[in-house]
């Protein structure tokens, strides 16, 4: 019952719903989200109810370190059919039991369980660790497509004034129906663009609020942050920087380390088993009988003590210590190559983001450059066409041009952005705060 009380109230603190529970901003930002989801995130918040089972798993090893009592009572009736009135009779015990030696089992297990400990807490960084990466990566796509957006309404507005002047030019004999046929064509493709671009900014942000545990039909506007070419062009640390605070920081290489320790731990564990294990028994009791009315005097002749030791010796086990100190061996090999895999995955998604944002910086760079040379050729290719010395084609093809380099103008931003924040992440940093 206590157990259970005490569970409760860890529960109510890891939980975070009522009124302590942090309000919902107007406008959200990444601080906004990452604050909220750390809150509000079930599978985060089971995680950590696992590690308040693992502490209370801690307490109940470190109590097998002591002696344990039990008392029992025990009321008898007994008929005999020779005698006409039963009789009554009762038992009383206490009994105490100490083991002394058991070759460090105990105290292993001990050590085991505090290692687990870490691990759980490790787990709950770990934990919180992806909720931040996912929500960086879900927010940055909201941003993406709410500029991406923005550039589809001003296409979709050029479209309609191309339109709008191509039918000036077909009334006044100086274009083909033809060609402005293709002027309406562009212009309802450019209208479909934009919806599929409010459908994308939508599922993005559908995406956002279930990773924030929003009801669905709870809307969500977020801040609007001012991206400059510093944010995009951020100077970054080497690669072997990043990597070594990575895998100074990182909980779940920390954890792969402590699991060779529980690990070798359980080796130890397993061969104490062949050792002989030494406990100390004490005992009192008591009984007594209707039989006699004497009841006072009955307990008290009746009073005994026993006191004893017991060494148990395994002589033969039908294999059963070589088979568990074998198997802790293996495990041991195996958490050992578990900890150089994850090592190694880090190093991959590490050089990965490295790689991402170097390319995103080096494309970000060239099409911003690209987008300001076809900028000025749209420009100029537009004057001619409405001064009859370029054709419908040669204009759209112009057109899109132009809005292919500002899509990868947008890409690439976002797609450096995004991996800078990842690799501040991987070296225990804080997300950007201006976001």
């Amino acid at each position: 019952m206590k157990r259970n009380l005490s569970l409760l109230l860890a529960l109510a603190l890891v939980l975070p719903y009522g009124a302590a529970a942090q309000e919902k901003p107007s406008r959200w930002t990444l601080q906004h989200c990452i604050a909220y989801a750390l809150e509000h995130n079930i599978q985060l918040g089971k995680t950590k109810v696992n590690q308040l089972l693992s502490q209370e798993d801690t307490k109940q090893a470190k109590a097998q370190l002591f002696p344990s009592l039990s008392a029992s009572l025990g009321q008898n009736l007994t008929h005999r059919f020779a005698d006409k009135d039963p009789t009554y009779s009762g038992n009383y015990n206490l009994n105490a039991s100490w083991t002394l030696f058991d070759a460090n089992k105990r105290t292993h297990a001990v050590k085991q369980q505090e290692l687990q400990d870490r691990v759980n807490e490790l787990s709950v960084e770990q934990n919180e660790r992806e909720i931040k990466i996912s929500l960086v990566q879900t927010y940055l796509q909201v941003l993406y497509a709410q500029e991406a957006i923005g550039i589809n309404e001003n296409t979709v507005e050029v479209s309609r004034v191309q339109r709008d002047r191509a039918e000036e030019l077909l009334k006044a004999g100086s274009i083909s129906r033809v060609s402005f046929a293709q002027m309406e064509s562009q212009y309802s493709t450019d209208r479909y663009q934009l919806v599929m671009a409010q459908k994308n900014l939508d599922t993005y942000k559908l995406q956002l609020k279930q990773l924030l545990e929003l009801d669905i039909m709870e809307e969500i506007l977020l801040s609007s942050p001012e991206l400059t070419d510093e944010d995009v062009l951020l100077q970054l640390p080497g690669k072997e920087v990043v990597y070594a605070a990575a895998l100074a920081v990182m909980p779940e290489v920390k954890s792969s380390e402590l699991n060779v320790r529980i690990a070798e731990l359980e080796t130890k564990r397993a061969a104490a088993g062949y050792y002989p294990s030494l406990s100390l028994n004490a005992g009192m009791g008591t009984g007594n009988t209707s039989a006699s009315n004497a009841l006072g005097r009955q307990l008290r002749d009746g009073l005994n003590e026993t006191i004893g030791l017991t060494l148990s010796i395994p002589i033969l086990s039908n294999r059963t210590h070589k088979t568990a100190v074998n198997k802790a061996r293996f495990s041991l090999t195996d958490n050992r190559l578990e900890l150089l895999n994850t090592q190694k995955s880090l190093l991959r998604s590490v050089e990965t983001a490295y790689l991402d944002a170097t390319s995103a910086q080096n494309q970000y760079v060239a099409s911003a450059e690209r987008v300001k040379y076809i900028a000025e050729s749209y420009r100029l290719t537009q004057e001619q066409f409405f001064l009859g010395m370029k054709n419908t084609l040669e204009l759209l093809t112009e057109k899109n041009n132009m809005l292919t380099a500002q899509q990868e103008e947008l890409q690439s931003k976002y797609m450096a952005i995004l991996s800078i924040q990842l690799l501040r992440i991987y070296q225990g940093k804080p997300v950007n705060e201006n976001y």
